[in-house]
Formats: structure tokens, C-alpha cells, sequence
């Protein structure tokens, strides 16, 4: 007697779904990774951002005293008070609260960019050009925050709220670009895969 045995679990569509999303993201890092469109306004504004005579400002915003890079610590204050935003937005009687979040994490966009502007001056053709990606992602979440944070300053909460939710989708993305970005290759020639950095 013949018996077929359905060895799939009942999670396979789920872990194929999740793959096949993997893949189409995969394959659109690869295409910015391998995109020369860019490259002439890449290469002009890494010289131009080098070429600021910043003195040993230069070395501290890419974490020279560290160790390591400074901005994905600075990362954490806009980030995180946005998460906290959302969460709070979803407890009766705290939206004040993630109104303060969401003024706090604009308020810590400056020297986040800044630091990320310095380390990514650095970087070699292809991981700049993911950063460009990565930076206009970055522009359309403080975008969107500001918006919301307008709102919610004018009692438009409900709008505030839906604008600090396309943020933080905005943030989800930049954040997994800045990731790739980081741990991303590092074999391509002449790439920057030491992060430590001296105080110049």
C-alpha cells in the first residue's frame, strides 16, 4: 500500500514567503551596489565633504575616541525615541508624551548626520552608493516626522500619528540599508573595512 507523506510544516508558506522577499531585497541592494549612475555626483561630494577643514571635529564624528564609528550610536537617540513614540501612541492618555519623543528623536537627527556624512565620505563606490539610497531614505522618515510633529502640535493627533507610522517605516528601511552598509561586503578593493579610526 502506497501512502504520501506531506512532510511540509505548517510554516513552509510562511518561510517561502519571507525567502522570496529576501531575495527581491537582496537583488535591489545589488542593483543600487552595482548602479554607476550616481558616480560622478558621489565622488564630487565625498571630495567636497573631505575636503572640509574640519580639523579634529573630523576624527570625533567618526569616532576616533571610541574606537569605532560614532554614528550608529547616535543612530539610537532619533531611533529609539521614535519606537517609543509608537508605543506610546497606542496608550490611552501618553500621546503628549510621544509628541516629546518625536521633537526629541528630530532633535537628534543633526549630529547623527553628521557623523554618517563624515564615515561616509570614506566609503568605497559601492557601499556609497547604497548610502545614497540610505540618505534619502533618512530625508523622507525626518520628513515624515516633522509633518507629524506639526500635527500633533496643532491637535491633528490622529494625523500626527499616522505620519509617525510612514516614518517609522522610512527608518525601518534606512536602517536596514546603514546595515548593510556596515556589515555588508567588505572585499571589493580599496574598501574601508577598518572602523577604527584616530582623531586627526
Amino acid at each position: 500500500m502506497n501512502t504520501h507523506i506531506d512532510d511540509r510544516t505548517p510554516h513552509s508558506g510562511q518561510v517561502s514567503a519571507l525567502g522570496r522577499a529576501s531575495e527581491r531585497w537582496l537583488g535591489a541592494v545589488a542593483a543600487l551596489e552595482e548602479s554607476t549612475a550616481v558616480d560622478p555626483a558621489i565622488r564630487a561630494l565625498q571630495q567636497g565633504i573631505r575636503a572640509l577643514p574640519l580639523g579634529a571635529l573630523r576624527g570625533l564624528l567618526r569616532g576616533g575616541p571610541l574606537g569605532h564609528p560614532a554614528h550608529p550610536m547616535l543612530v539610537e537617540v532619533p531611533m529609539g525615541c521614535w519606537l517609543s513614540a509608537a508605543v506610546l501612541d497606542t496608550v490611552p492618555g501618553a500621546h503628549r508624551y510621544a509628541t516629546v519623543l518625536t521633537a526629541v528623536g528630530l532633535a537628534g537627527v543633526a549630529p547623527a548626520a553628521a557623523a554618517g556624512w563624515a564615515d561616509w565620505a570614506e566609503l568605497p563606490p559601492r557601499q556609497a552608493r547604497v548610502g545614497v539610497a540610505h540618505v534619502l531614505a533618512n530625508v523622507a522618515a525626518v520628513g515624515c516626522y516633522a509633518v507629524s510633529l506639526s500635527d500633533r502640535l496643532r491637535g491633528r493627533g490622529a494625523r500626527g500619528r499616522m505620519w509617525s507610522l510612514a516614518g517609522l517605516g522610512a527608518a525601518a528601511v534606512t536602517g536596514a540599508l546603514g546595515g548593510h552598509i556596515a556589515y555588508g561586503d567588505r572585499t571589493e578593493p580599496g574598501g574601508t573595512g577598518d572602523v577604527n579610526h584616530a582623531v586627526s
